[in-house]
């Protein structure tokens, strides 16, 4: 990680280049400028890197690096056994000095690498502490300890690079998701063609078992669609002609006609992806603070490494050999490489744990804030409920029954638009109701709608039509009072002359709502609270449904913004979760602004700091979860790191820390705190 962010400043330092930006864990460099490839291919060298362009052919970009690391170490490993036997079998130093200068050359020969570029520009990075270390064990004769040295470095290199390897598979699973080629369907011909080739409108042959390539409406053909991969859904969706697919999942069942809708750059998994590697590039707080402590701190300690090599020798006349030796140690103990990566590796696996069960959250900053949460508010429509309507209560008041009330309803709401009138249509086909068409139909502005139905001029509306028409029954307001105290919308049916009955509608509860914040609360979530337009009573009867701590009622978007401001005021760090489009000013204001079903809402993607692919509430405790597992790891890597440092460098002073065990204190704490850090990627979602 230290020597990523050095050959980020160096390139970004080269003629020409106006900004570098180095995601590590992904691998990716991306140059803002008219810089040489040359010229950064030079400075990747001094890192041990190989600069490959994007537009270089696929085979290229993925060219294995082989099993050079693992030769290295074996390497290094023969010649130190080598060398150690030759010197107490036979105890000739032209013996066992050249096979321990062999390991130290295969064992260090990165290393000595590294440290040439580094030096000239006083970056006094592990790499020239190490060869520094190195070197000055064979000037003092301590052959031994400056081989065991470079092959330990070498095996922790190895190991480094094998936990990265482990942590860098969570954006290369996102990457290898969607299939290279789709079949096309054009005039005269069918043929498989390269995804970067397929243009928009193009139609897609999607068969049983088949992956989708592209993103796409569906034009012919129904079929189950397994969406796990985008949305972390774990039963497929039924999908139908007009409804969206992604690229990366899977048609389990029927064969479909899918119209490409976006190009192959555009596609949601491509955007997936292009979030994940910023957001894993992007510094969390924890992070910053401790590239800030890691600056101060090296330069402290190399000064005391220099004032113990000359005071004790020079001012009070001990030998300079032991003094030299325990300055080589300080030397190596003080690179805080383990303290430098045990953020970064956390918060990477962290990310990529979370985008492959379908939550996308946009950056460390926002990974650690929803650990630290105190109260989280809900929009209401959308989000606590599904936003859709739904008939709860069929009461006839005169002659008709249930059913005949239902199908004059149905005849007048078929007419509308209305999201309450398709309420009762879908009600009525529901119970196989069948209606006669309506005439002489009409709306009545804010009132309801009008028609003949059957013969007979029928009103369907609100209280306030009835209210002008002058039908009034004690009885039927009374019932009206009662289900608009329990949060439902209530539509009367009758003539001039008379009430026919009484239909209710209330926006459904999502299933998951209740049990998530049941979980919410679990987890220590003190506050939950409902934001919502409805009116206080209907807002109240809601809020005892779904299980919420408070609400606020009658908000327009502008006002659900003061209300989040408030409750920071009043409680600290607050999520807003909503859909992403009329609550964007509330999304943005809020300490984590956290969006429902981003897989299908471009609003959602771009505004949100956290997104729940799905429209799936569950994901949320997931996702508190798993924030405050990765603070937990963070801080386990800093107090472990900062706890071996501090130890490594009292044992200095006595004489008790061998260059070896300096080593091993150094790098095996970068690859304890890096093993650390990827268990994040093992942890599951509740089931």
């Amino acid at each position: 990680m230290d020597c990523a962010v050095k050959f980020e400043k160096n390139v970004a330092a080269l003629p020409g280049v106006t900004r570098a930006s180095l995601n590590a864990t992904a691998g990716k460099l991306t140059v803002e400028g008219t810089a040489s490839l040359d010229a950064i291919r030079r400075e990747g060298k001094h890192e041990n890197y190989t600069i490959i362009p994007e537009s270089a052919p696929q085979a290229e970009q993925v060219q294995p690096r082989g099993n050079w690391e693992i030769v290295r170490v074996v390497a290094a490993l023969a010649a130190l056994l080598a060398g150690y036997i030759a010197e107490q079998v036979n105890g000739s130093a032209a013996v066992y000095i050249p096979l321990y200068v062999a390991a130290i050359a295969t064992g260090g020969w990165g290393n000595f690498r590294k440290a040439v570029y580094s030096l000239p520009r006083l970056d006094f990075n592990m790499s020239v502490l190490m060869a520094a270390a190195i070197i000055g064990a064979m000037a003092i004769g301590e052959w031994e300890e400056g081989a065991v040295v470079a092959f330990l470095y070498a095996v922790s290199e190895m190991l480094e690079a094998w936990t990265m390897d482990r942590a860098r598979q969570s954006i290369r699973g996102l990457m290898d998701i969607a299939p290279k080629v789709a079949r096309i369907s054009r005039p005269a011909v069918e043929a498989d063609v390269p995804v970067e080739e397929i243009q928009v409108g193009d139609l897609m042959i999607i068969r049983p078992g088949e992956k989708i390539a592209m993103d796409g409406r569906i034009v012919k053909g129904e079929s189950a669609i397994n969406q796990a991969s985008i949305t972390g859904e774990s039963a497929p969706v039924e999908k139908a002609p007009g409804a969206e697919v992604y690229a990366g999942t899977l048609n389990t069942s029927g064969s479909l006609e899918v119209e490409v809708t976006k190009l192959v750059q555009d596609t949601t998994i491509a955007r997936i992806i292009n979030l994940v590697e910023e957001a894993q590039s992007k510094r969390a707080p924890s992070q910053a603070f401790i590239e800030r402590f890691a600056a101060i701190y090296t330069p402290i300690v190399l000064f005391l490494a220099v004032v113990i090599v000359l005071a004790p020798p020079l001012l009070l006349g001990y030998d300079w050999g032991p003094w030299v030796y325990r300055g080589l140690t300080l030397l190596v103990v003080s690179c805080p490489c383990a303290l430098v990566v045990s953020t970064p590796v956390a918060i990477v696996s962290a990310i990529g744990n979370a985008a492959r069960r379908g939550v996308l959250i946009k950056g460390g900053i926002y990974l650690e804030e929803a650990g630290s949460l105190a109260a989280i508010a809900f929009d209401k429509t959308g989000t606590l409920t599904k936003g859709v309507p739904a008939v709860t209560d069929v009461i006839p008041t005169g002659r008709r029954s249930g059913q005949e009330l239902l199908q004059i309803a149905a005849a007048l709401e078929a007419r509308s638009e209305h999201p309450l009138a398709q309420a009762v249509v879908r009600t009525a086909a529901a119970s196989q109701i069948a209606w006669n068409p309506v005439d002489d139909f009409s709306n009545i502005a804010g009132r309801g709608a009008q028609g003949t139905v059957n013969g007979q001029k029928v009103y369907i509306g609100n209280p306030r039509l009835f209210a002008d028409l002058g039908v009034s029954s004690n009885i039927v307001d009374e019932q009206v009072g009662r289900l608009q105290g329990e949060g439902k919308t209530v539509m009367m049916v009758g003539t001039a002359g008379e009430f026919l009955g009484i239909i209710a509608a209330a926006d459904e509860v999502r299933e998951a709502s209740k049990a998530t914040l049941a979980s919410l609360k679990k987890l220590g979530i003190r506050h939950t609270i409902m934001l919502t337009g409805d009116n206080k009573v209907t807002a109240q009867a809601m809020s005892a449904r779904v299980g919420v701590d408070e609400f606020c009622a009658e908000l327009l978007p502008q006002d659900k913004v003061t209300a989040i401001r408030n409750y920071q005021e009043q409680y600290g760090k607050v999520a807003m979760v909503g859909d992403g489009v009329n609550d964007a000013p509330a999304l943005a204001t809020a300490s984590v602004g956290i969006a429902m079903g981003g897989a299908g809402t471009d609003v959602a993607l771009e505004t949100a700091d956290i997104a729940l692919m799905a429209d799936d509430l569950t994901r949320l405790p997931f996702t508190i979860r798993l924030s405050r597992a990765a603070l937990k790891i963070i801080r386990q890597n800093i107090t472990f790191a900062l706890a071996i440092k501090a130890i490594a460098v009292l044992a200095v002073f006595p004489g008790w820390l061998t260059l070896w065990l300096a080593i091993l204190a150094d790098m095996g704490a970068s690859v304890l705190v890096t093993l650390n850090g990827i268990r994040l990627l093992r942890l599951k979602p509740e089931e």
